[in-house]
């Protein structure tokens, strides 16, 4: 079929690349314009845009869809179907409309659960067993599409939103590829209707978020810490230092000494466990500010981290 692919950050990469192996016709890919990044601010390419130019594929960067001559070239490619994976940009009705078959987006929760910016964060800081992709179509209310096909994604105590991320971008992949052999076998696609009354909302995270309040649970903060990883990366306060922390698990093992106060060090033997208000949490990475990313035991050795030290809220 002939496909605008809408896309911009790594999570949509692995459904243009099946897209493109599944012998669809990529009339046009629709990405966010070149940003400036890194130390010298060099406008940088999205990753969807680099693949397309792999591939030689038509790539349009708008830096919105309202203009009418942007909505004329969209028009001009008379595509089949337009697929949506994280584009970043609003797209008006009018473009919407415009491919014989509609509109599909791959998103990163199982719907109605965790509309928004933030599903696969939300999803780990609220302690979801769960999460999966949802194949929905594209609506002008946010996130509000019926819905066509959904996979489930486990979520592990180890896991962070980058490796949700990862997994989920591949199911998402497989799931659209599905979508759109059955759409081109069959001329529609079944849809249903979500439940408005199971709707949840995946707000945009806060940089104050990321702030670790030790009087929290270590489940909570485990949560926290593996849900802003890799972004914004949750921080605390040590020896007056801002430190990130990118991975701790809670350690249901061990019982905190009566006398401990929340983040309070127990222990550095066989691992960095910090006092929480309930329970033990195992850092496992952090970072001291400038510094680079190391385990527990070799940022205790280098910074003459004891039991007994503290870490701040801040």
């Amino acid at each position: 079929m002939k496909i605008i692919f809408a896309g911009t950050p790594e999570f949509a990469v692995p459904a243009l690349a099946a897209l493109i192996e599944a012998g669809h016709e990529i009339v046009m890919v629709l990405t966010q314009p070149d940003r400036p990044a890194g130390r010298g601010m060099k406008l940088k390419p999205s990753p969807v845009k680099v693949l397309a130019e792999q591939h030689h594929l038509h790539v349009f960067q708008p830096e919105s869809l309202k203009p009418l001559e942007v909505q004329e070239q969209i028009a001009a490619v008379k595509a089949d179907v337009m697929i949506v994976a994280a584009y970043g940009l609003i797209i008006p009705t009018t473009v919407l409309n415009m491919p014989v078959h509609g509109c599909y987006n791959i998103h990163a929760s199982l719907l109605p659960r965790w509309r928004g910016a933030a599903p696969i964060h939300r999803s780990i800081l609220a302690g979801d067993a769960e999460t999966g992709v949802t194949i929905m179509e594209v609506v002008p209310a946010l996130d509000a599409g019926a819905m066509v096909s959904k996979g489930v994604v486990s979520i592990g105590d180890a896991d962070t939103t980058q490796s949700l991320h990862d997994a989920l971008a591949q199911t998402g992949a497989t799931l659209m590829v599905q979508a759109m052999r059955d759409l081109e076998m069959n001329g529609v696609l079944p849809s249903t209707p979500q439940d408005e009354s199971l709707v949840t909302y995946a707000h945009k995270l806060e940089k104050a978020e990321a702030a670790i309040d030790w009087g929290k649970s270590a489940a909570e903060i485990s949560r926290q810490v593996r849900a802003f990883n890799p972004f914004p990366v949750a921080q605390t306060k040590f020896k007056d230092e801002v430190c990130r922390i990118w991975m701790a698990t809670e350690q249901v093992s061990v019982e905190k000494p009566v006398t401990a106060k929340p983040g309070e060090v127990v222990s550095v033997q066989g691992g960095l466990l910090v006092t929480c208000g309930e329970g033990v949490l195992n850092i496992i990475e952090l970072q001291a500010p400038g510094g680079k990313r190391m385990n527990a035991q070799a940022f205790a050795q280098g910074h003459h981290l004891k039991a007994g030290d503290v870490f701040c809220s801040e």
